[in-house]
């Protein structure tokens, strides 16, 4: 009787090859590899000479702005833009460049197309003024001695017995700025007079027609401010002598 060989056979649809990359898979993932090369000697070219081209260096500086010391400022910015091109913007060097100009709070630069660079100017603001001796200078909400800066001592109220360390207040007369400065519009005029008493828990502000109103730190000066116009709005708040809003959620009167 003839025998039959028995053997393993090979499933349908299984490819002899499987595992093994394809000739055309090949292909493409050495040329996608190519084209990351390119891509990348491309930004390198880029960063590294392009951008940086004299053809795009800037040679036309505008400062908007900036009211205090207007001049030294635009000074200081062109004295680092010529390192700059309108394809590279060093932000961080502008920022250095006017640091030392206290009325400066902010820096934003755009540029025009080839050789144009506007520079923006933030200015701080005064909300008081104080005396350092012998000398009256505007103060920023933010604490910082706004020296130049022109103000008039009869629209801005007079923080009393302040000292600085630097540019900036003290860490009493700071607390202070930062009260004045959320004054609510409508009551900035009838700020008399602000100090700061430790027995009455910090920051003192008193009011024409209106209570002294006692603030303690510098903190949460909106809310603070916010407690104390629901209280002096009150029908029912009568005439009291203090109004202590340091808890702004727990405002207290007394007389």
């Amino acid at each position: 009787m003839a025998t039959r060989a028995v053997g393993r056979t090979r499933p349908a649809g299984r490819s002899r090859g499987r595992g093994r990359p394809t000739a055309r898979g090949t292909v493409v993932r050495r040329r996608l590899i190519a084209a990351a090369v390119v891509v990348t000697a491309l930004y390198a070219g880029y960063m590294l000479w392009f951008r940086n081209a004299s053809w795009f260096a800037i040679d036309s500086v505008t400062v908007k702005g900036a009211t205090t010391n207007s001049r030294e400022i635009k000074s200081a910015v062109e004295g680092v833009a010529g390192d700059m091109t309108t394809l590279h913007i060093k932000d961080g060097e502008l920022r250095d460049a006017v640091a030392r100009f206290p009325t400066v709070a902010s820096v934003k630069a755009t540029t025009s197309f080839p050789h144009g660079l506007e520079v923006t100017i933030t200015e701080r603001l005064p909300v008081a003024f104080v005396q350092i001796a012998g000398r009256q200078t505007a103060v920023s909400a933010d604490g910082y001695l706004l020296a130049g800066a022109s103000f008039d001592q009869k629209q801005l109220p007079r923080i009393e017995g302040a000292a600085a360390s630097g540019p900036r207040l003290d860490e009493d007369a700071a607390a202070q700025a930062a009260i004045l400065g959320a004054t609510p519009e409508p009551l900035r005029n009838r700020v008399t007079a602000s100090n700061w008493d430790d027995a009455r828990g910090g920051v003192v502000l008193d009011l024409r027609n209106g209570p002294e109103v006692r603030f303690g730190d510098g903190s949460l000066a909106r809310d603070k401010w916010a407690a104390a116009v629901a209280v002096l709005s009150s029908d029912e708040r009568g005439s009291p002598s203090y109004l202590d809003v340091s808890v702004p959620d727990r405002p207290v009167s007394g007389g």
